[in-house]
């Protein structure tokens, strides 16, 4: 009876220690995931915490590229579609014209000549003499021409443009806002430059961000970012004070552009 409880007693007791070995493994395996996704967390807050070399900025802080004079000047696709734009009113003789919120590329510099000479022009084109029914005729004309401009204002809505339409647009909104007040059009400033590469890169990531795989436009990504901050260390060393001038306005911070760029 004694070598019986003995024996169930040791079977017990190695059951025991067998659980706890298996047990032990468990915990050794769930230890090993731990020290893994321990690592991971710390790449992930190491990452939060360094400047981001494409955005410009650290992750959390968009106010700095929403705030920025280059997000100002450029017009995305967000507010192109979006059901809040309100059209602009042209009050003129002929009545009152309603323009689009974003004009297509080179009809902005002619919407006085367009909309506010043409038609008035047009409407009394052929009124040679004076007789009692032109003051009739020239009225009816002037309804015609509110018509014809309030039709070709909605043709030349930016939203009528294709992708490279849109994208002529905002290189020419960016050269026209970075370029000094005495020399318009001035291509070759080093901030018209490294604003037209932060909008470039900045497209490249939004596409990037959904093609995730698109290894070649990934490089050409790495080339523009180094080839903007190669631009703006000229910059720096040219004239600091427009150096530190220009970072807020492309919504860059220094870090994002000096030192070891990782992207």
């Amino acid at each position: 009876m004694f070598k019986s409880c003995l024996t169930n007693a040791s079977h017990t007791v190695a059951s025991s220690s067998l659980l706890n070995t298996r047990l032990t493994s468990k915990q050794v395996r769930h230890e090993k995931v731990s020290k893994v996704q321990a690592r991971i967390n710390h790449k992930l807050a190491f990452d939060a915490q360094r400047e981001y070399a494409v955005l410009g900025h650290r992750p959390g802080q968009d106010h700095k590229w929403n705030s920025c004079d280059l997000a100002k000047a450029i017009v995305t696709d967000t507010a192109l579609y979006s059901d809040s734009s309100v059209p602009e009113i042209i009050h003129t003789p002929e009545g009152d014209i309603e323009l689009p919120q974003h004009l297509n590329y080179g009809a902005a510099e002619e919407v006085k000549l367009l909309f506010d000479v043409l038609p008035p022009l047009s409407a009394q084109s052929g009124v040679t003499t004076f007789t009692g029914t032109v003051v009739s005729k020239v009225q009816e004309a002037m309804e015609r021409e509110k018509a014809k401009a309030n039709m070709f204002a909605k043709v030349l809505d930016l939203r009528n443009a294709n992708s490279k339409g849109l994208a002529f647009e905002n290189r020419r909104r960016c050269v026209e806002a970075f370029s000094p007040p005495g020399k318009q059009n001035d291509t070759g400033r080093p901030e018209v430059q490294a604003a037209l590469l932060t909008m470039q890169i900045r497209g490249l990531w939004k596409h990037l961000l959904t093609f995730r795989k698109d290894i070649d436009n990934r490089r050409g990504l790495r080339h523009l970012i180094h080839e903007r901050a190669k631009i703006l260390k000229y910059l720096k060393k040219l004239d600091r004070d427009r150096y530190e001038a220009v970072l807020p306005r492309l919504g860059l911070e220094a870090a994002s552009v000096e030192g070891e760029l990782i992207v």
